[in-house]
């Protein structure tokens, strides 16, 4: 592997890592396979894992996607390097790197998996999914967020709607389990998350067209069996089956639970968000006009579902969005914070759905605690501060034959990249984009058979009196949700973010510049303009007693290419993945 000389460059009085011609240093000698001294890992470390190691997607249960390491921090970071770097497949990079015991686990776009060196990023073993021939060309998303590793394997939900477990060591099949039939349109796009042996995966590809919509299932962690499965739109003699219209089951679609879970251990509860209905546009869903005697809130969409992960029972549900007709997904991560609401300790759930809605309920019922606005938006013309009931904007309904102002629309206001908080700031980090949309349905023909899709076309513009700024990051202080500060950049924010012991937000945008925030004040401490756009999750690890932090980068997602619509001056490669890797000079 190539070393790189590094130059400092100042850019507005901020160090800027620069990549000079290729030097190759003096060989080193190879350095020790860390797999020789992997550890299993237990039930006990997921719960409380090692600060060094980043176990699962959010690297911790509560789903806070936060560090307590140290060694880079607000007095040092000005003098992080490039550690090393490592080329991955080209296309859509989304990746959560999982690091244990010194070895980096990484899921490449097209579903190849490597087993790197975390302190060289050398290979230690490789694994290639042989992917069917129609799907390596029908221009899906071939990518997954996140993996898993429990006892001795790695394990990792592939495009195929194949879950696989590798060993941990050597990354061979242990074993492979089909949960559905890719050709029917069922993806996986997100990794499974781990509770006492149980392997809990949400479906997602639900927007095509399958009849009854999408599922949650609990497997064998040792042997990949399916020991239960949740259907995500309710059906049968569930009491919430009548909340779709009067539809029959073969007209229900959607609900895809495509963001990883988190998991309360004292309730024994794992908790996962659900999407929109399919199609998008309710008058074409069949949700829209309602029917007398039938409700049309469309259960289990835009959801927070809590389940049992020993029974795949539904314990309780709250719907944050009724009717979704605008692709407002709330779908993404459930951070467990026990937070103080009028004057007692609550423990509550925090998510943040596309519309930018900072929504606060009760972990043990989903009763309302709070909720907080942060970008633009015109769909929610209301919430009652009792009851946390939404009241829509009629305006903001996109009716067939029509163009409708939305603000914001797919991919939202936030999209995928992760939230986090910080226990050292009691604050909440969130990436945000701020734009409207003029949003037209795209009807079906007469006759025509719903064979998938939305079936709507988002114009995405920027937001009434815009001042040209697209991206934000903002900082919000729980305790009273007062937002402490705001970074706002005119690149849209693609990447998900990193709070760190060490007083530092890590994030990354379209414009490839990957950098460290001041965590109280939104100052950038540090950044690096990288080879391509920052669209993942950024992770930091120890290997060998010093801290790294790692991001990858690559163009291709779906949400990246929504918003670099807003901003056509910054250019990016369609190609060009690559996993970079900082640390302090020795």
């Amino acid at each position: 592997m190539k070393k790189h000389q590094l130059l400092k460059a100042t850019v507005l009085g901020l160090p800027l890592i620069c990549l000079a011609a290729a030097a190759t240093l003096a060989q080193q000698p190879p350095a020790a396979d860390p797999t020789r001294n992997l550890t299993p890992v237990t039930d006990a470390m997921l719960r409380n894992p090692p600060p060094g190691d980043w176990l699962m997607w959010r690297r911790t249960y509560n789903a806070w996607g936060y560090s307590p390491l140290d060694q880079i921090n607000k007095d040092n970071v000005k003098n992080l390097q490039l550690a090393w770097t490592w080329s991955m497949t080209a296309g859509a990079t989304e990746t959560t790197p999982i690091v244990h015991d010194g070895v980096l686990y990484l899921f490449n776009y097209a579903n190849k998996i490597q087993a790197l060196n975390a302190a060289t990023g050398d290979l230690i073993w490789e694994y290639k999914r042989e992917l069917p021939a129609k799907m390596l060309t029908d221009g899906g998303n071939l990518s997954s967020r996140n993996m898993a590793i429990y006892e001795d394997k790695l394990i990792a939900a592939m495009t195929d709607a194949h879950i696989v477990a590798l060993d941990a060591k050597t990354g061979k099949v242990v074993w492979d389990h089909t949960t559905a039939d890719w050709s029917k349109g069922w993806r996986y796009t997100s990794g499974p998350f781990i509770v006492n042996g149980t392997l809990v995966q949400g479906m997602t590809g639900c927007g095509n067209a399958q009849p009854g919509g999408c599922f949650i299932t609990g497997h064998d962690a040792k042997t990949g069996a399916e020991k239960w499965r949740f259907q995500t739109i309710a059906q049968g003699n569930d009491p919430n089956a009548n909340t779709w219209n009067g539809l029959p089951l073969q007209s229900r679609f959607g609900s895809s639970a495509w963001i990883s879970g988190s998991y309360d251990p004292e309730q024994n509860l794992v908790f996962y968000g659900t999407g929109q209905p399919y199609p998008w546009i309710a008058e074409m869903s069949g949700l829209l006009p309602k029917k007398e005697g039938v409700a049309n809130n469309a259960a289990y969409t835009d959801s927070t579902l809590a389940i049992d992960p020993s029974t795949g029972q539904l314990k309780w549900y709250r719907q944050h969005l009724e009717n979704d007709t605008w692709d407002l997904d709330y779908v993404y991560e459930r951070l467990l914070i026990d937070l103080q609401v009028g004057g007692e300790t609550r423990k509550a759930i925090v998510t943040t759905g596309k519309l930018g809605i900072i929504e606060a309920i009760d972990r043990t019922n989903g009763a309302w605690l709070w909720h907080k606005e942060t970008v633009h938006q015109n769909v929610v013309s209301a919430i009652d501060p009792k009851t946390g009931a939404k009241t829509l904007n009629g305006n903001a309904l996109p009716p067939i034959g029509q163009t409708t102002v939305n603000c914001p629309a797919d991919p939202g206001g936030r999209g995928w990249p992760a939230t986090a908080y910080s226990p050292k700031t009691g604050t909440l980090y969130l990436p945000l984009n701020e734009y409207c949309s003029n949003t037209t349905p795209q009807p079906l023909d007469p006759g025509q058979a719903y064979t998938g899709g939305g079936r709507a076309v988002y114009a995405r513009v920027p937001i009434p009196g815009s001042d040209g700024n697209i991206g934000r990051i903002d900082a919000v202080k729980l305790s009273d949700q007062s937002t402490v500060w705001s970074h706002r950049t005119r690149t849209p924010s693609t990447g998900a973010v990193l709070p760190t012991g060490g007083g530092l937000v890590f994030t990354g945008g379209w414009d490839r510049v990957f950098k460290a925030l001041d965590d109280t004040t939104g100052r950038v401490l540090w950044q690096a303009k990288l080879n391509n756009a920052i669209n993942s999750f950024p992770i930091t690890f120890t290997a060998d007693g010093k801290q790294y932090v790692a991001v990858a980068v690559g163009n291709g997602s779906g949400l990246a290419r929504s918003l670099s619509t807003l901003t056509p001056e910054i250019k990016n490669p369609d190609g060009g993945s690559v996993l970079w890797v900082f640390a302090l000079p020795n």
